[in-house]
């Protein structure tokens, strides 16, 4: 869902705004659900921690667990983040986009990331979190999907999130954010217009990196306990996983192994999906 490399496919939110459409679809339109019930990330009811776990909007929501005391900002030291960029060409459009001081600035927002459970918790998933943006962006240089604007994201199942036909939901930024269903409500959790304005992602850095932090404390950082193995499914399980393209696979565990060497913590279990 956010390579470069990605065809159009569908992913497991889109087959899960699908089947819940058709259930709660009378609620989903203005989240008006009853007081015992939450409303989820994507504007359902429920009351499982699909509804009231992480993204829940109102209602019993469960509370997340406490964050530690790390900072995220000693352990992405200059040098850390450095060592990364410094492997693209100069020539690469990232080169103006992505900086370790706007990456500090969109976590002001993202008090959670790097700060759930031990500190090496913390670490394995800073790691985690570089692995991938390293990947979809080749060592951040890529700042827009390649060829993006010839594919089609518009999933018109997604009548929350209605695609304006002179855009494209291709993928950007970081984590390359893909599909109208995802845009729509990044942009509503950030503060900008992801449906009319989805290159807003490619040229404002703060932004761009807000974009993936909010992928990711979302859809990813929920399953991280599972293993590095799970941070890949939740980000392109279909087009890699379950001997979809191992070599991907392959490729995003070298960086997050060697990412973990460099921050000095082991890489845990379940590396590939």
């Amino acid at each position: 869902m956010l390579t470069h490399t990605m065809s159009k496919s569908i992913s497991l939110v889109t087959i899960l705004l699908i089947l819940q459409s058709f259930y709660y679809t009378s609620k989903a339109q203005n989240c008006g659900c009853s007081s015992e019930l939450c409303c989820s990330q994507f504007g359902f009811c429920g009351n499982t921690s699909d509804y009231c776990g992480v993204g829940c909007q109102q209602g019993p929501c469960f509370a997340p667990p406490p964050a530690n005391g790390v900072s995220v900002a000693e352990i992405v030291t200059p040098d850390f983040f450095n060592g990364i960029i410094s492997q693209s060409e100069s020539s690469c459009a990232g080169n103006g986009i992505y900086s370790r001081g706007a990456f500090l600035e969109a976590l002001e927002s993202y008090s959670r990331f790097g700060r759930v459970g031990s500190t090496d918790d913390s670490r394995r998933e800073i790691a985690a979190f570089f692995a991938h943006v390293t990947h979809e962006t080749g060592h951040f240089c890529y700042i827009e999907e390649i060829d993006g604007a010839s594919k089609d994201y518009c999933d018109e199942n997604a009548t929350q999130y209605l695609c304006n036909p002179n855009k494209g939901y291709y993928g950007r930024g970081p984590i390359q954010l893909s599909w109208n269903f995802n845009y729509g409500p990044a942009g509503t959790a950030i503060g900008f217009d992801g449906l009319n304005a989805p290159e807003t992602v490619a040229t404002d850095p703060v932004i761009s990196f807000k974009t993936a932090l909010w992928y990711w404390t979302n859809r990813v950082q929920p399953v991280i306990y599972q293993g590095f193995g799970a941070t890949i499914r939740a980000i392109n399980g279909a087009l890699e996983c379950d001997g979809a393209n191992t070599a991907t696979v392959q490729a995003r565990v070298r960086y997050y192994t060697d990412y973990c060497r460099q921050l000095g913590v082991d890489p845990g279990n379940n590396l590939t999906c």
